[in-house]
């Protein structure tokens, strides 16, 4: 596909103290665009404290070969007020404006299910959206469907008796007649922090909820571990395969999943990245919280970020049982040297790294959400994880605003680096600092796309 030319992210100010409603930013990444790194449109929603996360497409490559669907759509859910704003990007790609807002109460009264997460289109042309909870704040991990014309709630799609009792993200793949899911935590209490004896009581998942796509029922649980939070979950892009990779955050690891001889699904642990012993943070060990990933489009990459220890890693996956750790960079991050922390045990680092400065900026937060581009070359990065945790574990980061960055990569060897000239500052935004979060290319990238 041609080059990025624009890319969008959600904007949240919920938890920075600005009574602002959060909006969409269309941001210019052409080098020969005199707005290159700009934000050049913003589109604020009409409610205050949506916390808007993450996004999705009304049609992506399941729809291959039918000639009536565009990708004029973009589907952004509210993780905090369960609204889901459908957003027309097809009259002015530049400009996008609300096209409808499905309402709380739609989800609330049709479906019983709350904080709508991931969305992913379907070959049907409907939209399925991942669902954490249900209205009262509980965990419930289930799926709500919209039409794919009239994003009218159509319902439930999981059927049977077992629900999860957690949800975040999924992934589904018909060629095997699965949907995998994952689990983060019980809304009510990761709303406004994290606190590690919320783990112990079982309130943070642990789980890959395997579904048949066919029954739509949950049909298996894979257990990755107590404390683990599995978040993002990514087959690999080719349709055949029956295996993927899912970032478990606070374990640091990284799981493979397959499908075995006798049919039903594994997981093998195959990336760990150890804690560090500190002083002055909240722990005596610090988890490097793995959370987000993906595979390069050709399913030779895997990329991680490591939001507390502040790196971003790239590992050679062509022998997917054993991945090869090829690229790393630090961009920020707890451990920095001159911060509070002080590291008294490594086992990887031999010193703290240096703070992160970029266009004379020291960058406050970690690398979290990232997006690669459709050859694989560039990597964009931003700094927000969500904002209830942002305020908690980066304060800096709440009253600065987030950032994001882009990383040059190398495709053939394998290797990263952050470009110097590459900067677009959220911190300096007309009504104040604000949190940017996931990055979407409008033609579609290897996060939102599905192929069948």
């Amino acid at each position: 596909g041609p080059r990025e030319e624009i890319v969008y992210l959600p904007c949240i100010y919920r938890n920075t103290g600005i009574e602002k409603p959060d909006f969409l930013a269309t941001v210019d990444v052409n080098p020969e665009s005199p707005h290159y790194c700009q934000v050049i449109h913003r589109l604020p929603m009409p409610n205050l404290k949506d916390e808007l996360h993450h996004s999705g497409w009304n049609a992506c490559s399941s729809c291959f070969g039918d000639a009536t669907k565009r990708r004029n759509r973009l589907i952004l859910p509210s993780l905090i007020s369960s609204r889901i704003y459908v957003v027309d990007v097809g009259t002015d790609m530049r400009a996008p404006r609300i096209h409808k807002i499905v309402e709380p109460t739609e989800l609330f009264w049709k479906v019983n299910v709350a904080n709508p997460h991931t969305s992913h289109c379907l070959g049907s042309g409907d939209i399925l959206i991942s669902c954490l909870g249900e209205p009262s704040g509980n965990g419930k991990g289930s799926f709500v469907l919209l039409d794919g014309e009239t994003f009218e709630v159509k319902g439930n799609w999981g059927n049977g008796e077992k629900v999860p009792s957690l949800g975040y993200d999924f992934w589904y793949q018909p060629r095997h007649n699965v949907l995998m899911s994952t689990e983060w935590g019980v809304p009510k209490v990761l709303a406004n922090g994290f606190n590690p004896a919320d783990v112990e009581r079982g309130h943070y998942g642990r789980h890959v909820n395997v579904w048949d796509w066919s029954t739509r029922t949950c049909i298996q649980k894979i257990d990755l571990g107590k404390g683990s939070i599995p978040l993002e979950i990514r087959f690999l892009h080719n349709p055949d395969a029956a295996e993927g990779f899912v970032g478990c955050a606070l374990s640091g690891t990284v799981h493979r999943f397959y499908k075995t001889e006798k049919g039903d699904w594994a997981a093998e642990k195959v990336i760990e990245v150890p804690s560090k012993k500190v002083q002055g943070w909240l722990l005596p060990d610090m988890p490097s919280l793995i959370t987000d990933i993906l595979i390069s489009l050709d399913d030779r990459f895997l990329y991680f970020s490591n939001w507390l220890h502040g790196d971003i890693r790239q590992y050679d996956i062509s022998n997917t049982r054993k991945p090869k750790l090829v690229g790393q960079v630090f961009l920020g991050g707890s451990i920095t040297k001159g911060g509070p922390v002080t590291v008294v045990e490594d086992k990887e680092l031999q010193c703290q790294p240096d703070p992160f400065v970029i266009k004379g900026k020291k960058v406050a937060g970690g690398p979290q959400m990232i997006q690669l581009s459709l050859d694989g070359k560039r990597l964009y990065v931003s700094t927000s994880l969500y904002s209830g945790w942002d305020k908690q574990f980066y304060p800096d980061l709440v009253k600065e605003g987030s950032v994001m960055l882009q990383i040059d990569v190398d495709t053939e060897k394998g290797g990263l680096k952050a470009n110097k000239n590459f900067l677009v500052d959220f911190g300096k935004e007309p009504d104040g600092p604000v949190l940017a979060h996931e990055i979407r290319y409008p033609g579609g990238d290897c996060t939102s796309d599905i192929w069948i």
